[in-house]
């Protein structure tokens, strides 16, 4: 049993606004299971709802001092995850056009400083996950991404199958999204906000 335990939601709330790690750790283990169950009945994905429980308690951690909550811990944390189940649900679709349109998006001379060096970091990022690829398969991921070729230009450059350039392009997708997925949609979401 942890040192908290027997604590109301009201007490770990005060000693975690003060920044008692104990506390917080007494509402990880009090929600955390029912967060994740709730997270992953809508998203279908375990990874995807591990990494929203996650961002959920660590958003409370990093906002501790500036809690308002009164009485219901357990609606605050509700409803933190649903308005990130809402935002990732809504930028799914974006985070794949913005993997595509990433170099275009970089090379925009109307960016501001800012953004300029976010750019430069995501690419290094993806840069590196990309050099970790399989040779064969970064190879036509470039082609297809960074050269803007086609899977026949691609099939015929590298005198493959058309199918296996649309196989390789797949899977090296399959590859980098959860690896700069949350990159990606951060980086939107500063973008628009």
């Amino acid at each position: 049993m942890g040192v908290y335990s027997t604590h109301t939601d009201q007490e770990l709330t005060a000693l975690l606004t003060d920044g008692d790690h104990a506390a917080y750790t007494e509402i990880f283990l009090r929600y955390n299971r029912m967060l994740y169950g709730h997270a992953h009945k809508k998203l279908r994905d375990k990874e995807e709802a591990m990494d929203l429980v996650q961002e959920v308690f660590a958003m409370l951690w990093l906002k501790r001092g500036s809690l308002k909550i009164e009485s219901n811990l357990p609606g605050y944390l509700y409803t933190s995850l649903r308005n990130k189940i809402f935002n990732l649900m809504s930028h799914k679709s974006v985070e794949a056009e913005y993997i595509v349109s990433l170099q275009q998006y970089i090379n925009d001379e109307y960016a501001v400083t800012d953004y300029l060096i976010r750019e430069k970091q995501l690419q290094e990022i993806i840069d590196r996950e990309m050099a970790a690829l399989p040779p064969r398969m970064r190879e036509v991921f470039e082609l297809s991404r960074k050269k803007h070729m086609s899977h026949k230009e691609i099939a015929e450059a590298l005198n493959i199958s058309e199918s296996t350039v649309t196989d390789q392009v797949k899977k090296a997708m399959k590859i980098l999204k959860p690896r700069i997925g949350l990159v990606l949609y951060l980086v939107y979401y500063l973008q628009e906000h």
